[in-house]
């Protein structure tokens, strides 16, 4: 038999020093408590309102797969005129300057024609169409000809938001897909929806991309060609999946949490780690760790994920405020006994001396498992011990000395 082989009492003992080493009345509820009370930021409703948080319920609904790209503003073929004159002469008068916004038949210059006369008839230039003159091509007195542009008006009422959308994705794009696009320039929360009405005849093949043409209305006046675009293209949708928004997502890219507030205790919010799926412009598919309904902060996300402690309250006050009752460190209810040993404790802070038959003594309850659990798991230690001393010398002992 191999003398190294540890003896069967010896790994009794230590499954029950294992088994002791739990402290009494442990339940698995105890730990659920101890793993909320870690993962629990409590903050106080001036800490609340100084984060704005803001929050929204985990829902099922529809969620769009997307293609992003980028690309700029143009203008839309045929929204362009001229003004010129029919006649020679000079220009006597000036009425707009580029960036102006005129009305179909609003005078915009004046010419003097080039016959005889005292004074010299004097026509008028009118505009052809409403829009914004965005380009003036003559100075006052210059000599123009009936060949000479002199005055450019567009309508930019509606352009083009001229989408790049890479080669390797162009394919799942198709004629009359909805978009929502972001334009830098006046902000990246405002979402302006448009329709792909047509792509370019050929491909850009130095960027390796597709041009795609989005008709976007410009009623309000808000928007330039050239401007920058940013597209998110749907490509597919899928019904009752549970998603939230981007900001709610926390964590680093293997450990993803989100953060949702807590049914019992107002401002704390409960740290949930989440499995997610697919994401689009606007939101993240949540495989695992939230349920329709749950309350997830979306505002306020980060500082949350960095703050460890709010102000200052711990899981244990902020039960006894919100329950009227006391509770146990780690925020579980407390039992009859744990209640008389607090009591008991707390007369003892008063001076008051506890009876023979009180709560706070020794051998009450509490104070007697604690006391026969310390005495046991001791014992214990001290006999393995023992016997893994006392092993280790009968190997010694045991041991054939090497022959000469």
């Amino acid at each position: 038999m191999n003398q190294n082989f540890p003896n069967p009492l010896s790994i009794i003992l230590l499954i029950a020093i294992i088994f002791l080493s739990i402290p009494p009345g442990a339940t698995a509820e105890d730990l659920i408590n101890v793993d909320r009370a870690a993962n629990t930021v409590i903050l106080d409703e001036v800490s609340a309102t100084n984060l704005k948080i803001e929050t929204v319920l985990a829902e099922e609904a529809d969620f769009e797969s997307t293609v992003y790209a980028i690309g700029r503003l143009a203008e839309v073929e045929g929204t362009r005129s001229v003004v010129s004159s029919r006649i020679e002469g000079r220009i006597v008068e000036l009425l707009v300057n580029p960036g102006d916004s005129v009305k179909k038949g609003n005078v915009v210059a004046r010419v003097e024609a080039r016959v005889i006369g005292d004074p010299p008839p004097v026509i008028d230039l009118k505009a052809l169409q409403d829009g914004k003159v965005v380009g003036s091509h003559f100075h006052l007195g210059e000599p123009i000809e009936p060949s000479t542009d002199l005055i450019s008006i567009a309508n930019h009422s509606t352009l083009w938001a001229v989408a790049s959308i890479p080669e390797i994705e162009a394919g799942a794009v198709k004629i009359g897909a909805r978009a929502r696009v972001r334009i830098p320039a006046i902000g990246m929360e405002q979402v302006l929806e448009a329709t792909l009405e047509r792509f370019a005849s050929e491909a850009d093949q130095v960027a390796g991309s597709v041009l795609g043409f989005f008709r976007i209305d410009n009623s309000e006046g808000l928007l330039r060609p050239g401007l920058r675009a940013e597209f998110s293209i749907v490509t597919s949708e899928r019904k009752n999946v549970l998603a939230v928004p981007k900001s709610a997502i926390q964590g680093s890219a293997t450990k993803r949490q989100v953060f949702v507030t807590d049914f019992d205790i107002p401002y704390a919010y409960v740290k949930a780690p989440v499995v997610l799926g697919e994401e689009n412009d606007e939101l993240v598919e949540v495989i695992s760790g939230l349920f329709p309904g749950d309350e997830v902060v979306t505002r306020g996300a980060y500082a949350l994920s960095h703050a460890g402690a709010g102000s200052g309250m711990s899981l244990k006050e902020a039960l006894d405020l919100a329950h009227g009752h006391e509770h146990n460190e780690d925020g579980s209810e407390m039992t009859a006994e744990q209640r008389a040993a607090r009591e008991a404790e707390k007369a003892a802070a008063r001076g008051e001396v506890p009876g023979s038959s009180g709560s706070g003594s020794l051998f009450s309850p509490p104070g007697l498992y604690l006391l026969i659990w310390t005495i046991m798991a001791t014992v214990g230690f001290l006999v393995c011990l023992q016997m893994v001393i006392a092993g280790r010398r009968r190997n010694r002992n045991s041991t054939p000395e090497p022959a000469d």
